[in-house]
């Protein structure tokens, strides 16, 4: 192989940045009104940086939206605030309380508020007209995200059919939707939770400290490890303990566990994750073991 040749060669990281890159800028030139769902973890953070890059020097076309269920780790909000400051961000709150305030939206028996999160965001993109939103999910996460296009149709209701999903050949995306329709876009859904990671430690991309061992009260139930919140946790019995633990994914308090864990340092979570044999969302949040179809279940009514 010569040397032409070999400057030629994308690593993996190269080749899926490009792809990402090429889709937040076909995005752009295709809808009027996109937005970026960011919750502060890392996987939108992460989207947020292939964003940024997109469109360098310029500043970042679309808004930030984030659904706020009201039971979110301090950490991460705090996180999310520095973001939007130092890079001069638009964010958008949609607030999981408000609607609960107003009686349109009604506490679950077990204190998680991550399925109630559909009805907020439906109502948040139809206010706003957003045409084209943009998520972090990867298809390697769950089963109901590995049937997913780039770019994902969406009908009035924000309801997902998998039977309308197209064909994606070439690197050729379809954005055309009716009126009242939208379509979800998944950037980086060819990435793997090991690709996340490998490209924070080569970007130097900052996360929210519980990504990483820290000391944190916790308590056990059904084979995880959850935060004592406000969301009513722990329950009579459940006994709260200190762990050195760290967050694999990050969602609603009530249903993100932590795992046991030493990894302090980006390489040593990547040595962690490259010996596990469950995806994150397997091992740590109790909102997909609902049942064993929870994810696709809410993704039919709305749910990113």
């Amino acid at each position: 192989m010569t040397a032409v040749t070999q400057a030629r060669v994308l690593s993996h990281l190269d080749a899926l940045e490009s792809e990402a890159v090429h889709i937040f800028r076909e995005v752009a030139g295709e809808f009027e009104r996109p937005v970026i769902l960011f919750s502060g973890g890392k996987d939108s953070i992460v989207m947020l940086h292939l964003a940024l890059k997109a469109f360098a020097p310029a500043p970042v076309p679309f808004a930030l939206l984030h659904v706020d269920t009201g039971h979110n780790f301090p950490e991460v909000l705090a996180h999310r605030d520095r973001l939007v400051t130092a890079h001069g961000l638009r964010l958008h709150v949609a607030s999981v309380q408000d609607f609960i305030d107003r009686g349109e939206l009604r506490e679950r028996p077990d204190g998680t508020r991550n399925p109630l999160q559909t009805v907020p965001l439906n109502d948040a993109i139809g206010k706003n007209g957003f045409d084209a939103v943009f998520g972090g999910g990867r298809r390697d996460e769950e089963k109901a995200r590995a049937k997913e296009r780039i770019f994902s149709l969406r009908d009035e209701f924000g309801g997902w059919n998998p039977r309308r999903q197209r064909p994606e050949l070439w690197d050729l995306y379809n954005g055309r939707h009716a009126p009242g329709e939208h379509v979800r876009v998944f950037p980086v859904s060819n990435w793997t939770e090991l690709d996340v990671w490998q490209y924070i430690a080569r970007e130097h991309i900052e996360l929210p400290t519980i990504y990483y061992a820290h000391e944190r009260e916790v308590f056990a139930r059904n084979g995880m490890w959850l935060a004592p919140g406000e969301w009513g946790g722990p329950k009579e019995g459940e006994r709260v303990e200190k762990r050195r633990v760290r967050y694999r994914t990050v969602g609603d308090m009530s249903c993100t566990g932590a795992v046991d864990s030493d990894a302090v340092t980006v390489e040593s979570v990547i040595s962690e994750i490259t010996v596990s044999r469950r995806t994150e969302r397997g091992a740590t949040r109790a909102d997909d073991k609902l049942s064993e179809t929870a994810m696709e279940d809410r993704k039919r009514e709305g749910y990113f």
